[in-house]
């Protein structure tokens, strides 16, 4: 009998009927340890629909959870594709989606039950981004325990929670009995209240604990659960505690056949009585659990250490006497007990393999944890073994963890062991991860001097991979500082080593730093190379080297003014990030589509992409500081509160990284709002601070700018740059012909910079040319240049020349960032609406054909394959609906 629980049981009840309908949702059942989550999802389970299919899988708190724990519990029960794809170990590109099928194609409703997520491994965190991003789309209903007390703020379960879509989400927070439902238990027991409810906090298992405990005293009652389990066990006879004791070492379930090998025949009998007197819980396959873990733990303190060591030996040899491909798949188990028995050798031989295994499921935490289990007896391994677990784990760690030093300290030790060895490959790799990982904190210096130390041990060598990547992590350092010749020539060395080796990955690496560099310098052949890299990396199925060449190829466009190739990589790369789930690279690229439409006078649009990106708590630095720039510079040329302090913030942390390409945006956007506020000595302290930087290493549209500003602001002397390398319409300008260059900038598609222009007309043409800017200003709802300009034209005598001024908001025709137009608008909220061609076609009286085109001129203008990636990216991208639907397509 459950008390106190009708609220949590109706609403997952609820959720349950919602999700048959087709509206799949998270549920979160968290509370502290002993609350009754459990009972309250098993109560739950019986009272759903009949057509409810409820299937329970566990984490456990092994030394190194199993990698996708839940999943394998329940994978027989899904699908066998999925099953057989668990027991491969494939990985999650794979598995995923082929679960996400199975759940789309089953009959009535499926409701996945994954307990104690705060054991979670990494791989089934992954899994449940995957599955929470999507489950409202599916008639599933994706439910997570926890203990509330153990989910702290830097916990990586509460990171995968906040990125999770908040209206398909549910959080049920179970509270500690009242005093009068533990006294309620207490006379249904027969036993005494008094003080059972001071000393239990109302905790539901302590309390059913300790009133099933006969023998203890009234009036006092032990003040842990500890207390109440030994005492039960103290009541035992021998055979039942040695079962319980044995069991306690194995977290999670266990198999009958393994408890029938550690302790005979006679082990089914006492399992019986232990399951009879409510001790331990058998499921529907027969395998074994304690009725609590908080039971579990309790009788795992009772054993002394040695015997702890002796049952972990014994549990470890029974394992590995399995057939190979069961062993195999066990072998997170095997390191687990290895551990508890303190036997280091089977831990170094095994922990690695585990790690292998966890790591091609995606579980990089895990396969950290497996190799940190190893290190700890890397004293007795022989050296190239134990250099191999530094480096091994420094990798992992590097990809799941943020505790650099120990990383860094781990390639030190790789290093040091290794160039005793004479494996100065091995010294170079480790070095060229060293300088990654001090770019990574942003320590410039330190990550250039490893990279040509990587260069210069590796060159003593026979011609390798090592050495080419090395050539292309130091091409890639070069353009990353606007190096752009030293990183050609880098990167040109690399790619013909690689070429000679026939190493794929290196090529599209070094070609993407090339094309970089080429296409930022205004050179020949940037285009093409990126291209290329581009087509390799999407070909081999490089996700990471896709998405940052999607992310250097439209940057590159929007600098250099080529808007149509701008709107084409930036569609195509949101579309393959959110596809492949590579959240902060297309956060990243929506920073760069602000960027786009603040060129294009967009700025409102600018405002609500960059707002977005900022929005998402924990995107690193360098991820979010595209938005952070452009939501400044949109702020400022709307006039908008709080531009110029977001516009200092981002040079503070564009000044950290040490990188060229985070300064220079950030001072002239600052010298450009200075200049409006009519506050020079603001605008030539960015100003100078520019020129003292290396101006050869600058973009030429960045050169161009600067120059233009300079001359806007009145600087004293002229920059060292010559003219050759400005871009026309800025070359114009500064040619004494702003007329011209406003029709260039014009012609390009940036009509704000084409009125900026405007207004530096001089002589018997300024009015015109100034009521013309004003005008456009106005439209583009920068107002500060407007009351600029309006400012300029009074100080002339021109200001009867201007048109009226407006009087309160703005009436702008808003532009759909993805270009959509007003009836491709109407489609895609019926798309968010979950409705079908027949169904949009009525409601908006079109003919289903009509509907059917604008449809497929939906998908493409989404780069999306299928619906399901147009809800997907109206997930993380609001304003891509009408605004008047955007509200309720995410409740849907």
């Amino acid at each position: 009998m459950l008390l106190e629980r009708e609220g949590p049981l109706g609403t997952l009840l609820a959720r349950a009927e919602r999700a048959a309908a087709g509206h799949g949702a998270t549920v979160l059942v968290d509370g502290e340890a002993g609350v009754g989550k459990t009972s309250l999802l098993r109560e739950f389970a019986e009272e759903a629909d009949g057509n409810c299919r409820v299937l329970w899988g566990w984490c456990e708190a092994l030394f190194t959870p199993r990698p996708l724990g839940p999943l394998q519990d329940m994978a027989h029960l899904l699908h066998p594709r999925v099953a057989a794809l668990l027991e491969e170990t494939a990985a999650p590109e794979r598995l995923f989606p082929a679960l996400l099928s199975a759940l789309q194609h089953t009959k009535g409703t499926t409701v996945l039950i994954f307990e104690d997520m705060h054991w979670a491994d990494n791989a089934t965190l992954d899994l449940v981004r995957y599955l929470g991003r999507r489950v409202s789309l599916l008639r599933t209903m994706l439910v997570l325990s926890m203990r509330r007390d153990e989910i702290s703020a830097d916990h990586p379960l509460t990171h995968v929670l906040g990125d999770l879509p908040s209206a398909s989400v549910r959080r049920l927070t179970l509270e500690p009995l009242s005093s009068q439902a533990v006294t309620v238990l207490a006379e249904q027991a027969g036993r005494s209240a008094d003080g059972l409810y001071r000393i239990t906090e109302g905790n539901p298992f302590f309390v059913t604990e300790l009133l099933s405990s006969s023998e203890a005293e009234p009036g006092r009652v032990p003040d842990s659960i500890r207390d109440a389990v030994w005492s039960r066990l103290s009541r035992l006879t021998p055979g039942e505690r040695e079962v319980l004791e044995v069991m306690s070492i194995m977290p999670g379930s266990v198999e009958p056949w393994l408890i029938r090998s550690l302790l005979g025949d006679e082990a089914e009998a006492l399992v019986d009585r232990c399951v009879g007197r409510g001790l331990l819980r058998r499921d529907g396959q027969g395998a074994l659990t304690f009725r609590h873990e908080l039971a579990r733990e309790a009788t795992l303190d009772r054993l002394a250490p040695s015997l702890q060591r002796s049952l972990h030996a014994k549990v470890e040899a029974a394992l590995s006497e399995l057939p190979a491909a069961q062993a195999s798949a066990l072998l997170w188990r095997r390191v687990h007990h290895a551990g508890g028995a303190d036997n280091g050798e089977r831990v170094l031989e095994l922990a690695p393999r585990a790690a292998r295994q966890a790591a091609r499921l995606g579980a990089h935490r895990e396969a950290a944890s497996h190799l940190a289990t190893a290190l700890r007896y890397v004293s007795g391994a022989p050296s190239a073994l134990a250099a191999q677990l530094c480096e091994d784990w420094a990798y992992e760690a590097g990809l799941s963890l943020f505790v650099y030093d120990e990383i860094i300290e781990a390639r030190h030790r790789a290093i040091a062991i290794w160039r005793e060895l004479g494996r100065i490959d091995k010294v170079g790799a480790n070095l060229r991860w060293l300088s990654r990982l001090h770019w990574r904190r942003g320590e410039g210096q330190e990550a250039e001097d490893h990279a040509d130390q990587a260069v210069r041990e590796v060159e003593t060598l026979p011609p390798g991979p090592e050495l080419a990547m090395a050539y292309s992590t130091r091409s890639q350092l070069h353009m990353l500082h606007y190096r752009f010749d030293e990183a050609i020539d880098w990167g040109s060395r690399a790619i013909a080593l690689a070429d000679q080796l026939g190493e794929v990955e290196t090529r599209v690496h070094a070609l993407n730093n090339v094309g970089t560099s080429l296409l930022f310098a205004d050179r020949p052949g940037g285009r093409e190379r990126l291209e290329e890299s581009l087509a390799l990396a999407l070909e081999h199925g490089f996700h990471d080297h896709a998405s940052r060449a999607y992310t250097n190829f439209a940057e590159g466009a929007v600098v250099s003014k080529d808007f149509a190739l701008a709107e084409r990589l930036l569609a195509e790369g949101t579309a393959y990030c959110a596809r492949h789930d590579l959240d902060s690279a297309a956060q990243y690229l929506l920073g760069r589509q602000a960027q786009l439409r603040t060129e294009q006078g967009r700025f409102r649009e600018a405002e609500t992409i960059a707002q977005g990106v900022m929005n998402l708590e924990r995107l690193p630095m360098v991820m979010h500081l595209p938005a952070l720039t452009e939501l400044g510079r949109a702020r400022v040329r709307l006039g908008e509160p709080g531009g110029a302090a977001l516009l200092e913030q981002a040079l503070q942390e564009g000044l950290s990284t040490g990188e060229a390409q985070r300064v220079i945006p950030v001072r002239l956007a600052l010298a450009e709002a200075a200049w409006l506020a009519e506050e020079p000595d603001a605008g030539r302290e960015q100003l100078t601070a520019l020129a003292e930087m290396d101006l050869d290493n600058f973009r030429p549209w960045d050169v161009g700018e600067l120059a233009i500003w300079w001359q806007r602001c009145g600087m004293a002397g002229s920059l060292p740059v010559p003219a050759a390398r400005i871009p026309l319409p800025r070359a114009l300008e500064l040619r004494g012909d702003p007329t011209a260059a406003s029709a260039e900038w014009s012609r390009l598609g940036l009509p704000y910079e084409s009125a900026l222009a405007l207004m530096q007309v001089r002589g018997s043409d300024a009015g015109a040319a100034l009521a013309r800017a004003v005008t456009t200003f106005e439209g583009l709802e920068a107002r500060p240049a407007a009351v600029l300009a309006r400012k300029l034209a009074q100080r002339i005598g021109a200001a009867g020349q201007l048109p009226k001024q407006r009087r309160g908001p703005y009436a702008v025709a808003r532009q759909h960032p993805l270009g959509l137009t007003r009836q491709e608008q109407q489609v895609l909220t019926m798309i968010a609406q979950g409705l079908g061609n027949k169904e949009a076609a009525r409601r908006l009286s079109r003919s289903p054909r009509t509907i059917e085109h604008q449809v497929s001129a939906v998908l493409g203008k989404f780069s999306a394959a299928n619906r399901m990636e147009i809800l997907l990216r109206l997930r993380g991208e609001p304003w891509l609906l009408p605004p008047a639907d955007a509200l309720q397509a995410r409740e849907n």
